[in-house]
This record gives C-alpha cells, structure tokens and sequence, in this order.
C-alpha cells in the first residue's frame, strides 16, 4: 500500500513533481488551466518551478521560464541540473549556480 509522507501546499494546479538526487529539495511545476493561458501574462499564470525543502516542506525559491503551464520537471542524475517542458512547446535545461551548492541547510 501506498502511505503519504509529505504534503506540500502551493497556491496553483500541480502537473509534476521531482525530488533531488543530491539535497534534500523537491522541485514543482504546473499553473493555470491552459485553456485560461491566452489570457494571462506568464506571471500571473504561475508557469514556473516552485522548489521545497524535502524535509520541512518550506518554499525556498522559484525559476520562471516558460509561457504555460508545467508538464514536466526532473532533476539531472547528478543533481545538478533539471530540466522542464511546458504546454509552450519548450523543453529547458537549467543548470544550478555554484552557490546553490554551497548552502549547508538547504
């Protein structure tokens, strides 16, 4: 059987959701309904990566990047990288800053 372990409450609809292979962050992606999309700005929308700490289930940032809602978000094997494909018909790879890494309790 399947048991939940966590919950993380964000303030739009959720279509994916990916856990680091490298810190304990879980990243999340969605937005509004597409069929609302072409009369929204990207902003309000909310088409980007929401990200949590795994354990205290705390937002700690977000990365914009697309112009509709979030199908897919993963974390590359070595944690340095994820990538995100929306309904915009893009696929992105975003690559972590150095100080990313350097954050002993994120």
């Amino acid at each position: 059987t399947l048991e939940v372990l966590k919950t993380y409450v964000c303030d739009r609809p959720l279509n994916t959701a990916a856990v680091s292979p490298l810190k304990n962050h879980v990243a999340i992606g969605g937005g509004q309904d597409a069929a609302s999309v072409t009369t929204t700005a990207g902003q309000a929308g909310k088409f980007e990566v929401v990200f949590y700490h795994k354990i205290f289930q705390e937002m700690f940032g977000t990365v914009r990047g697309h112009f509709g809602p979030l199908n897919f978000v993963a974390f590359s094997p070595n944690g340095k990288s994820f990538t995100t494909g929306g309904e915009d018909g893009y696929v992105r790879v975003h690559h972590f800053d150095p100080d990313y890494f350097d954050q002993e309790y994120m």
